[in-house]
C-alpha cells in the first residue's frame, strides 16, 4: 500500500481548494504581458492596501526579525468591538479561524451543516477534522436558515453561516439570523462568517458581536483582506465568548500573524478615511458592472459584497475567452455563473468590453 493511502479516508475525500488563478501564471500560460492583465477573481480591493498600512509596513521591516507580539492588535480590535480581549483570536486570514473551529468542535463520527452554494472552505475545514458534511440546498442562490435547523442531528456540532455569502452575494437580514441562533441548540457551535461585513450598505448592518453575550455557541469571523485591502498580508480575526476563544487559541499556531500584518491591520483600522472611499468606489463599480451586464442581456444575482455573479450560457467557454483577453474572473461552482470582482472602474469598463467579445465575438 503506498503512503498516499495511508492518510484517512476524510483526509483523501478532500477536493483541493482552487484560487484564483494569479496574474503571473495567466502571463505564462498564453504569453502575456503582466501589466496588460487585469485580475477581477477574488474579491481583493483594487486600490491596494491603505496609505497608512502601508507606512507601518515601511516602518515595521526593521522588526521582521523578531517573533511577532498580537498583544496590541488584539486589544485594539477588543476595545474597537466592546469586547474583552480574551475574546479574541487572530489567524492568517478569517480562513485560519474556520479551520481552527473545525478543529475544535469536529472529529470522526460528528457532523457539520452548511449551505449549497457556499464558501467552499466550509466542507475543506470539516473534512479536515474528520466530520461529515450536511450540505442544505441552496434558496434564492443563498442559506435556507429553516432548512439548516432541520438539518441539525445529534451529531452536529457546527454550522457555517457566510454573511454576506461567497460567492452569490445574497444577504440574511440580521434578524433572522438572530432568530436562528434561537432556534439553535446550545451545544452547536454556529460560524458567522462576515468577510464582507464592511460592504453593507449601512441599514443593513448590525453588530453581531453583541451577541455574543446571549448566545455562547455564536463565534463571528472578519478578514482584513477584503476591504482593509491586506489580501497578501493575510491577517483576520474571530470574536467569541471567552471560553470558546480559549480553546481556539489553544490549538492556534503561535506566531500565526507575522509582524508586517499585525503592524498593517493596527493601522488600517484607524484609516476611516480609505475605508469609506473603499466603500463607495465598491458601489458605484457595483452599479457600472450590474448596468454593463444589464445592456449585454445577461442575469445577475444581486449581491451585497464586492463582487457579483452573472449568469452566461458557458461558463468555462466564456472564461477561457476571457482569460485569452488578459482579464482574470472566477467559475466558482454555481452552474452556469461566472463572479466577477468589482474593480477600478477602467478595469470594470475593460471586462465589460471583454465579456462583450466573449459572447459576440
Amino acid at each position: 500500500m503506498s503512503i498516499f493511502h495511508q492518510a484517512p479516508d476524510h483526509i483523501r475525500a478532500i477536493n483541493a481548494y482552487v484560487p484564483g488563478k494569479p496574474i503571473t501564471e495567466l502571463a505564462r500560460e498564453f504569453g502575456l504581458e503582466v501589466n496588460s492583465i487585469i485580475k477581477l477573481a477574488s474579491n481583493e480591493n483594487p486600490r491596494g492596501m491603505s496609505p497608512k498600512a502601508r507606512a507601518a509596513v515601511e516602518a515595521a521591516l526593521s522588526g521582521v526579525a523578531l517573533y511577532p507580539d498580537q498583544f496590541e492588535l488584539v486589544a485594539k480590535l477588543a476595545e474597537r468591538l466592546g469586547v474583552g480581549r480574551e475574546q479574541i483570536i487572530l489567524g492568517s486570514g478569517s480562513n485560519d479561524i474556520l479551520d481552527l473551529a473545525a478543529r475544535a468542535f469536529l472529529m470522526p463520527g460528528r457532523s457539520a451543516v452548511s449551505s449549497q452554494y457556499a464558501f467552499p472552505i466550509y466542507p475543506i475545514s470539516t473534512l479536515t477534522a474528520g466530520g461529515e458534511n450536511i450540505i442544505v440546498p441552496a434558496k434564492g442562490y443563498g442559506h435556507d436558515l429553516d432548512a439548516m435547523l432541520a438539518a441539525i442531528r445529534p451529531d452536529t456540532k457546527l454550522v457555517w453561516i457566510a454573511n454576506p455569502n461567497n460567492p452569490t452575494g445574497t444577504f440574511l437580514a440580521y434578524d433572522a439570523v438572530h432568530a436562528f441562533m434561537k432556534r439553535v441548540p446550545a451545544d452547536v457551535a454556529v460560524m458567522l462568517d462576515e468577510a464582507y461585513n464592511e460592504y453593507l450598505v449601512p441599514a443593513d448592518r448590525q453588530e453581531s458581536v453583541a451577541w455574543i453575550k446571549e448566545f455562547p455557541n455564536l463565534i463571528i469571523t472578519r478578514t482584513f483582506s477584503k476591504v482593509y485591502g491586506l489580501a497578501g498580508l493575510r491577517v483576520g480575526f474571530g470574536v467569541a465568548s471567552a471560553e470558546v476563544a480559549d480553546l481556539l487559541n489553544r490549538i492556534r499556531m503561535p506566531f500565526n500573524v507575522n509582524n508586517l500584518a499585525l503592524e498593517a491591520a493596527k493601522a488600517a483600522l484607524d484609516d476611516h478615511e480609505f475605508l469609506a472611499e473603499s466603500y463607495v468606489l465598491n458601489r458605484k463599480g457595483m452599479e457600472q458592472l450590474v448596468a454593463g451586464v444589464k445592456r449585454l442581456g445577461l442575469e445577475h444575482i444581486p449581491s451585497h459584497g464586492n463582487f457579483v455573479a452573472v449568469k452566461v450560457s458557458d461558463p468555462q467557454g466564456i472564461n477561457l475567452k476571457l482569460l485569452k483577453q488578459g482579464v482574470i474572473v472566477r467559475p466558482v461552482g454555481v452552474p452556469g455563473f461566472l463572479r466577477i470582482t468589482v474593480g477600478l472602474p477602467a478595469e470594470n469598463a475593460r471586462f465589460l468590453e471583454a465579456l462583450d467579445k466573449a459572447l459576440h465575438g
